[in-house]
């Protein structure tokens, strides 16, 4: 199976710690980390994606405003200018490709925070970095 992310929640994954907006929110981000720690491979969609999943029978999903998708394209843009590759809709990898410790890295340093601007959990997932990702879910200590 793939993992479909957007690509501002390629930044979210490297903070997630259990909570969300909503218990089926939290349960289905958790399952998702589960599968990527597997080593499950992303495609990269536009719009909503298996994260929004649970939002999306919400009356009014923030999934769709113009602000995450600006989120996106400002995260596509720092991630793939990071790898030192584009991040567009269909393309596909596995997070081993993605150096994840060094995304780590550099989102701890703000460099690739531009996504995040605007988001409620900013706050949050800067502390989930300053702790050194002690409490992210996802492990990226797959050899």
């Amino acid at each position: 199976m793939t993992v479909r992310l957007r690509p501002h929640h390629l930044l979210c994954i490297l903070t997630f710690a259990g909570r969300g907006y909503s218990p089926a929110f939290t349960e289905n981000l958790a399952m998702i980390a589960g599968r990527l720690s597997a080593g499950e491979e992303i495609e990269i969609v536009e719009g909503p994606d298996d994260i929004c999943a649970p939002l999306l029978t919400d009356d009014n999903p923030h999934c769709h405003l113009g602000r995450v998708s600006e989120r996106d394209r400002a995260a596509a843009n720092d991630v793939g200018r990071f790898l030192k590759r584009p991040i567009r809709p269909g393309d596909r990898f596995l997070l081993s490709d993605m150096r994840i410790p060094h995304l780590r890295a550099v989102f701890a340093s703000g460099d690739i925070r531009s996504g995040c601007q605007g988001c409620e959990w900013e706050d949050f997932c800067t502390n989930i970095a300053h702790e050194n990702y002690r409490e992210a879910a996802i492990s990226w200590d797959r050899k």
